[in-house]
């Protein structure tokens, strides 16, 4: 490994700021500010609450302006339907919360960033890009059903005149979003269809550093 670029990481830890290993030292590394990451704590502060009340441990804040807009979790398993995806709570919640002012709740997301635990899933990344939202920062990329550049590039494929396509950056806590998964994964899905037991599980630590797409 390259011993400068990782002086260079130590040197903008010490500063304050955390620095994101894309897989290589010869990539792009991108570097998170306070802020962004201010913002990503909220979201795995609901992501805690999904996996306190046995949901896949997703959360999410979407902030305009210096401010949370609407905040939520995954509530497939409360709700027994698979598609209340965090994202999609939060978005009805801006709709439908009177408190809101008129220009909170435009239709357009132009304006607003969204920070989520885990990489949006090709039918949330859908409807982000309808809405128009302006960026999207995560924690961990979604194998199996990432619509941000993992399985699918949802954000920015397929030019449209009405949807325009935004920007997706993974890796902030990307190992904390990692490990609320893992201590999910390892547990007993009681609302399972078929559950499985999993007695024989270990909650694995090791964790490889963070790729973006």
């Amino acid at each position: 490994m390259d011993g400068t670029w990782w002086q260079a990481r130590k040197d903008l830890l010490s500063a304050g700021m955390t620095a994101v290993w894309t897989g290589a030292p010869h990539m792009r590394t991108t570097y998170h500010s306070e802020e962004h990451l201010n913002w990503m704590r909220e979201a795995l502060t609901m992501a805690e609450e999904a996996l306190a009340a046995g949901e896949v441990p997703v959360g999410c804040v979407f902030v305009r302006d210096g401010s949370v807009i609407s905040r939520a979790r995954n509530r497939t398993n409360e709700l027994r339907n698979a598609t209340r995806h965090a994202e999609l709570e939060a978005i009805d919640a801006i709709f439908t919360d009177k408190s809101l002012t008129p220009k909170m709740t435009q239709y357009s997301l132009s304006t607003t960033t969204l920070y989520v635990t885990v990489e949006p899933c090709i039918m949330c990344a859908a409807a982000l890009r309808q809405l128009g939202i302006k960026n999207v920062f995560y924690g961990c990329a979604n194998d199996r059903f990432g619509g941000c550049g993992s399985v699918l590039g949802v954000n920015e494929g397929l030019g449209h005149p009405s949807h325009p396509p935004f920007k997706a950056i993974g890796g902030y806590f990307h190992a904390e979003a990692i490990m609320l998964l893992r201590r999910f994964y390892v547990t007993e899905n009681n609302n399972a269809p078929v559950p499985r037991s999993k007695t024989n599980r270990v909650l694995k630590t090791e964790i490889s550093p963070a790729a973006i797409p």
